[in-house]
């Protein structure tokens, strides 16, 4: 029973750090940028119709790298960059903090894109944006040679999720904490 117990308070700690101010832990504005790039290269080589959907956006977050673990308690972080006309205008981290069933561990690219002027201006407005809160966000996964039906995106705020790498259940990004890092 004490082993039990051990493991979730193990568990809790390492959630909350994960979810801690991305300020803190945030990588140097190059590296991310260089993560962004690959993770945009990618989704426009393995994904079809993904020229397409970035041509629409009037914005593009791009989080490269997001890991989530858990047992028990769960957490989730990862650093990107908002990307306005090709430019990069912003860095932003994500993280959010579960408990419940879960165990395991996973890691993924996560790409949301604005395609409302309103709904872009709303988060850039905003300190600290919470997926489900601040606005709803439609959820799309795709795997490697998936294709996007861009006459299916009616929302003005979608996710796209694509290479999943682990074992864990629940995909769902509400909840999620999208903050600005790197304020120079």
């Amino acid at each position: 029973m004490q082993y039990r117990f051990l493991l979730s308070v193990v568990a809790a700690a390492i959630a909350i750090s994960m979810t801690a101010s991305g300020a803190a832990f945030a990588a140097k504005p190059e590296k991310i940028d260089r993560r962004v790039n690959e993770a945009l290269a990618d989704f426009r080589e393995d994904i079809g119709g993904a020229d397409a959907v970035l041509a629409k956006a009037k914005g593009v977050l791009v989080f490269p790298l997001i890991r989530k673990a858990g047992f028990g308690v769960g957490g989730e972080y990862g650093q990107g960059a908002l990307r306005i006309g090709g430019n990069t205008v912003a860095y932003y981290s994500t993280a959010a903090a579960s408990i419940g069933l879960q165990i395991g561990g996973q890691s993924r690219r996560q790409i949301i894109v604005f395609l409302d002027q309103g709904a872009l201006d709303k988060f850039r407005a905003s300190d600290g944006w919470e997926i489900g809160v601040d606005a709803s966000v439609a959820v799309i996964t795709l795997g490697a040679g998936g294709a996007i039906d861009t006459t299916q995106l009616n929302q003005p705020i979608v996710a796209f999720v694509f290479d999943n790498k682990g074992l864990m259940y629940n995909l769902s990004l509400e909840g999620s904490k999208i903050s600005q890092i790197h304020d120079d």
